[in-house]
C-alpha cells in the first residue's frame, strides 16, 4: 500500500515538473517572437530619449511612455502614423491656423471648406509704386531795414514737388499685412514760394499796431523758422514745456540762443514775442517761433525778418 502511494506521488511530481517546463518554454518562445524596436522621442524643449517598445503606432508609443500632448502641440509624423526601429518621433508646436481650426472643432462650430482654406491662405507679395507730393516751403525776404507797417509781395509762387515711392507689400486674403520701403525717386523738386516784405509809408498821424510800438535799438535781420511740440520738432519730447519751465504758447514763445536772456521781449515782423525756450540747432542769427501744429510750422517755412529788442 505504501509503495503504491509513493509511486503516485512520484508520478504527480513528474507531471507538475513537466507542466512548469512547458510553461517556461512557452514564455521563452513568446519573448523570442516579440520584436522590440528602439524609437527616439524628441520633446519640444529639445530633450531626446530612446525607448524600447513593441508598439509601432505613434499614439500608442507616447501612451506607453506616459507622454501627453498639449493643445498646441503635434507630432511628426502624426499620431496615426506607424514608425519602425531607428526612426524618430518629434513633438513640436502647431501653427496658428491649426490651433484656430482645432478650437473651432472643439466648440462644435460647423466649419466650411472655405473657412478652412481662408485659414491656410498663402501670403502674396507685390511691388507697389506710389506718387507722393513734396510740399514747398515759404521763404521770406526782408526789404526794409526798420520795423514798421509792412506789406508782402510775392516774388515767386510756390509749387509742390513730386516723388515716386516704391514699396514691397505683403497681402493675405487680399488684406495688406506688411509694407516695406524699397526706394524713393524725386521726379520734380518743389519750388519755394518767395515773399518780399516791404515797408509801407504811413502818414504822420498814423499809428503802428500796439504789438510793434515799443521797439528799441536798431534791428538786425534774423533767419526765423517755426516749431511745435511734436516729436519731429522736439526730438521725441512732446511735453510742451520750454527750457525756462513755462508752457509753450503760440503767439508768445520763441526759442533763441543764449544771446537773449529768458523773458526778453522781441519785436519780430511787427509782433512781440517772449524768449522762453532754447534749441540745440538755434544759434547765431537764428530764431524759432512756437506754433500750434507741425502743419503751421511747415507753412511758415523760412523767413528773414528784422528783430528788435523791446524796451
Amino acid at each position: 500500500m505504501k509503495n503504491q502511494e509513493r509511486a503516485s506521488l512520484s508520478i504527480m511530481k513528474i507531471i507538475a515538473i513537466s507542466i512548469i517546463l512547458i510553461l517556461i518554454s512557452g514564455i521563452g518562445v513568446m519573448a523570442v517572437n516579440t520584436k522590440l524596436n528602439d524609437i527616439k522621442i524628441v520633446l519640444q524643449n529639445g530633450y531626446e530619449m530612446t525607448v524600447l517598445t513593441s508598439k509601432t503606432k505613434v499614439s500608442e508609443i507616447l501612451e506607453e511612455n506616459n507622454i501627453i500632448l498639449e493643445e498646441n502641440q503635434k507630432t511628426i509624423p502624426d499620431l496615426n502614423s506607424e514608425v519602425s526601429a531607428g526612426e524618430s518621433i518629434k513633438i513640436t508646436d502647431k501653427s496658428y491656423q491649426e490651433v484656430q481650426i482645432a478650437k473651432i472643432s472643439e466648440e462644435g462650430v460647423e466649419t466650411s471648406l472655405n473657412q478652412l482654406l481662408e485659414n491656410y491662405a498663402p501670403i502674396t507679395e507685390k511691388i507697389v509704386v506710389e506718387q507722393v507730393t513734396i510740399p514747398y516751403e515759404t521763404v521770406t525776404k526782408n526789404a526794409t531795414e526798420v520795423s514798421g507797417n509792412t506789406s508782402n509781395k510775392v516774388l515767386q509762387q510756390g509749387k509742390d514737388g513730386l516723388k515716386e515711392v516704391t514699396y514691397r507689400v505683403k497681402y493675405q486674403n487680399e488684406v495688406e499685412i506688411e509694407r516695406t520701403l524699397v526706394s524713393e525717386v524725386v521726379i520734380n523738386e518743389p519750388v519755394n514760394k518767395i515773399v518780399q516784405v516791404q515797408q509801407v509809408e504811413t502818414s504822420r498821424g498814423a499809428t503802428l499796431p500796439r504789438t510793434a510800438t515799443t521797439s528799441s535799438t536798431g534791428g538786425m535781420t534774423y533767419k526765423v523758422t517755426a516749431y511745435c511740440s511734436c516729436a519731429k520738432c522736439c526730438g521725441g519730447s512732446t511735453l510742451g514745456r520750454t527750457a525756462s519751465g513755462t508752457k509753450a504758447t503760440a503767439g508768445r514763445t520763441v526759442a533763441t540762443s543764449s544771446k537773449f536772456a529768458f523773458g526778453t521781449q522781441l519785436n519780430i515782423g511787427g509782433h512781440v514775442y517772449t524768449v522762453e525756450d532754447r534749441g540745440g540747432a538755434i544759434s547765431g542769427n537764428r530764431i524759432d517761433i512756437y506754433v500750434n501744429s507741425h502743419a503751421e510750422a511747415l507753412q511758415w517755412g523760412v523767413r528773414y525778418l528784422t528783430v528788435d529788442v523791446v524796451n
